[in-house]
């Protein structure tokens, strides 16, 4: 139990520096601001800008200060001798961004699938310690399948529930000639429901009309 106790904690502590790690990121990204191209140049005149890195089209950079609380913008060139000007106005040039638009798309999805699989993870883990597995145990099913040609059983074995047996009769007579509803445009009913506490025969009445109507019976045992 302690050790059950230990590493549960350990994922707690995983999903808070992973929490810690997406909200750096996204705060990272959204610290850059897209500005236009006169406030670009009234920041270069003014001094606040402190590096940059220029792009085919685009100028990316960092101001001495946070500005309206962003760190950083972007912009697009309009001016060709830009580079020039940075020059004169002594500011730094770090380099030059390529696929800038890959790099935002990513600061996006890796935080969201990292989030996404660390949550599919925890809730696995959360599943199987509680003994269930909702939609991620589809398809691991434990319960089995049974199938009888034939049952061997008729509406003359069940006894006590006549009027459920006359209601039956109907379903019988579709599974034995359905091409006759057919042409009437009527369709086999998807399920019928039994409903009654466990010992009062609804599977005997099941298999009685699988065997009236001379059709392969099947059963799932759930245990």
């Amino acid at each position: 139990m302690e050790k059950r106790t230990e590493f549960n904690i350990w994922y707690w502590i995983v999903a808070f520096f992973a929490v810690i790690f997406i909200q750096d990121l996204i705060a990272s990204y959204r610290s850059i601001a897209p500005i236009s191209y006169s406030q670009f140049e009234q920041y270069l005149a003014d001094g606040d800008i402190a590096s940059v890195a220029v792009g085919s089209d685009t100028i990316t950079g960092t101001f001495e200060t946070p500005i309206d609380g962003r760190s950083g913008f972007v912009t697009t060139i309009v001016d060709p001798t830009i580079l020039e000007r940075l020059d004169d106005a002594d500011v730094e040039i770090t380099g030059v961004p390529q696929n800038t638009w890959i790099g935002a798309l990513l600061s996006w999805v890796v935080p969201a699938v990292v989030f996404f699989g660390l949550w599919m993870f925890v809730f696995r883990k959360f599943a199987e310690r509680q003994g269930f597995g909702g939609f991620l145990q589809v398809g691991k099913s434990k319960a089995k399948v049974y199938m009888e040609k034939e049952t061997g059983v008729s509406f003359a074995d069940v006894a006590g529930v006549e009027e459920a047996k006359a209601e039956l009769e109907e379903v019988v007579d579709f599974l034995k000639t359905p091409e006759d509803y057919g042409k009437l445009g009527a369709r086999i009913p998807k399920g019928i429901l039994l409903v009654g506490p466990p010992g009062t025969g609804k599977t005997l009445l099941a298999r009685a009309v699988a065997g009236e109507a001379g059709v392969t019976f099947f059963s799932i045992s759930g245990s």
